[in-house]
């Protein structure tokens, strides 16, 4: 599967970060236990913009602002369709594996912890989302944002197709005939 989404500067946009899991790591030396911290944030301008990024350091806040830093670095742009996601989409990461699928106005977005910062992130408002698979937060965010990067906007896919964006959501019109370029 080709990616087909589109990577974006972060100058570009107005960032808000989610940590979605903090982990404090213990390395023991002769003179006692030294503490780190590796920190997973997702970033996002809620409009179809988001990224993932890891910091490690010894101290938390530290460790945060790395992570937001390196997210900055990772972003990609979502095709958000009325508030939702344009069709069902499975996301692989390593052992993790996620599907989400569009949702009614007013769902909400119903997905787990890891899951549920990046579409939030994303500007994603109504979706359903399962996550099948390792339920370790570094591989269920890279999933989730795998499967973002490979959905389709409607108008890409009218495009490819060489037909109208209604005749994609299967509304019929009169003319059936393809879209004139």
């Amino acid at each position: 599967m080709k990616e087909t989404s589109v990577r974006v500067k972060a100058s570009e946009t107005e960032l808000k970060d989610k940590l979605v899991a903090l982990n404090r790591v213990a390395k023991v030396t002769k003179g006692g236990r030294t503490f780190s911290f590796a920190a997973i944030v997702v970033v996002g301008d809620g409009q179809g913009t988001v990224g993932q990024g890891l910091g490690k350091a010894r101290d938390v806040s530290e460790a945060i602002a790395k992570a937001i830093d390196d997210a900055k670095k990772n972003l990609v742009k979502v095709p958000i369709h009325k508030g939702t996601i344009p069709h069902l989409q499975l996301g692989k990461f390593g052992a993790g594996r996620v599907l989400i699928k569009p949702a009614s106005d007013g769902t909400g977005v119903i997905a787990g912890g890891a899951m549920r910062a990046v579409l939030e992130s994303a500007g994603v408002h109504n979706v359903l989302a399962k996550s099948m698979g390792s339920s370790n937060p570094h591989n269920v965010v890279k999933a989730t944002i795998n499967a973002l990067t490979l959905l389709r906007s409607p108008q890409t896919v009218a495009k490819d197709r060489k037909v109208s964006v209604d005749l994609v959501f299967g509304h019929h019109a009169q003319d059936q005939s393809p879209v004139k370029e």
